[in-house]
């Protein structure tokens, strides 16, 4: 993510600061050094390592970068039916899937990571949130027990500090959120790993007052008594700001208004934001943008926005419009290939998106509506649970539908 830094303003032409990379103060005070090589080819050397061991301007925090290319799945494990943590790896890293993100901290999942070169994101559960933040102490032995131990063989790169928290049902955990973040950070430090492991927290769509059209988004006023305070610390540290993006949602809230081509990435005439006349011909970009927009209206221009969640459920309940097989492998098949393309979106053309699909089970376990139990890429035993071009643990008698990658669904 680019930061500002601080820039000098060279004038002088002595040739000491583009051998050197200093600002022109440090270049002004050698000037007559510099002046002086062509009388010397040993001063001028001397002069070279002494360029070469002076600071470098800083242009802020560096980022961390967690999540190489563009495409990544939620591992949630919230059944009992599903393959072990070993079985687990063997899958994702034939179907060449590197970037994986869990929900808690399970050692056995961690296990059965090292050494397989997947990235992992691990979580500190909403649960834990209020003993982060009243302690500090509690951060740094939960570091102590689920990562010191664990690093480099398991490659963890990430840290999630609660899910969906501001604007959740429990609103007590929103006080608290950026103080349980900022002691994790502080804990990273104490182990010199804020370099290595990003920290971030999921947001879901309830934070924002309204999302059409993509440029009028903002965030709800009482959200942002608490999104302030974390958006200045996450920007202070270089951290993304991670939503969760699900079309699938927006469309079963409103099927007779939303055309359904438009939420799953097929051909359809799209919409156009009256007050960028910027063109989006599918809904999860103009999501992606719409927090942009909310970002930008409150002083963060430059923060980077990812997605955490994102995926549609292959069955529902009899509410839920558009939940089936064929409609899940359009999705997902198509946002695939979208985030292989590695673009941008209308309003950040040149940022390419990056994605964590949800999910990569059928859960058997979790509560609610029906279509929560049926959000996964691949069934409870393995088998795929419709084809989008990858492999299962076993056959499958799914219908073969794949088509390439540069091809249309």
């Amino acid at each position: 993510m680019p930061r500002p830094g601080t820039e000098a303003t060279t004038t002088t032409t002595s040739g000491c600061e583009a051998d050197c990379g200093v600002p022109a103060m440090k270049a002004t005070l050698m000037m007559m050094s510099c002046r002086s090589r062509s009388r010397s080819g040993r001063a001028h050397w001397m002069l070279l390592l002494f360029c070469l061991l002076l600071p470098f301007p800083s242009h802020g925090p560096r980022a961390v970068e967690a999540f190489p290319g563009g495409y990544g799945i939620n591992y949630g494990r919230i059944a009992n039916n599903i393959p072990s943590p070993d079985k687990v790896v063997q899958l994702l890293r034939a179907s060449k899937i590197r970037n994986v993100k869990i929900y808690d901290s399970d050692h056995s999942v961690l296990d059965a990571f090292k050494g397989s070169g997947l990235n992992l994101v691990i979580a500190i559960p909403n649960e834990l949130v209020k003993d982060f933040a009243a302690n500090e102490s509690r951060s740094i032995d939960w570091l102590n027990e689920n990562v010191q131990p664990y690093l480099p063989q398991t490659r963890i790169v990430g840290i999630t500090v609660g899910n969906e928290v501001l604007g959740g049902q429990d609103t007590s955990l929103a006080e608290p959120l950026v103080q349980a973040v900022k002691n994790v950070y502080n804990g990273l430090k104490k182990f010199h790993l804020q370099d290595k492991i990003e920290l971030f927290t999921p947001h879901s769509e309830a934070v924002f007052a309204t999302s059409y059209p993509p440029s009028a988004c903002v965030f709800k006023e009482d959200v942002m008594v608490y999104m302030k305070p974390l958006l200045d610390f996450f920007q202070q540290i270089g951290s993304p700001f991670y939503v969760n993006a699900y079309p699938f949602l927006a469309y079963i809230s409103d099927p007779e208004h939303i055309d359904i081509n438009y939420a799953l990435f097929k051909p359809n005439p799209g919409i156009v934001d009256p007050n960028t006349s910027l063109h989006y011909d599918n809904m999860f970009d103009a999501q992606i943008d719409a927090a942009y927009a909310a970002l930008q209206a409150a002083g963060y221009r430059d923060m980077e926005v990812r997605v955490a969640e994102t995926g549609w459920a292959s069955s529902g309940d009899q509410t839920e419009a558009g939940a089936s097989v064929e409609n899940a492998r359009t999705y997902n098949f198509n946002l695939r290939k979208r985030l292989f393309l590695r673009k941008g979106t209308p309003l950040k053309p040149k940022r390419p998106v990056k994605a964590y699909i949800f999910a990569l089970f059928n859960e058997n376990s979790k509560p609610g509506p029906s279509s929560e139990r049926h959000y996964g890429l691949f069934n409870a035993d393995g088998r795929i649970a419709y084809d989008i071009g990858y492999e299962g643990l076993l056959p499958s008698s799914a219908p073969s539908y794949f088509l390439s990658l540069r091809e249309n669904v």
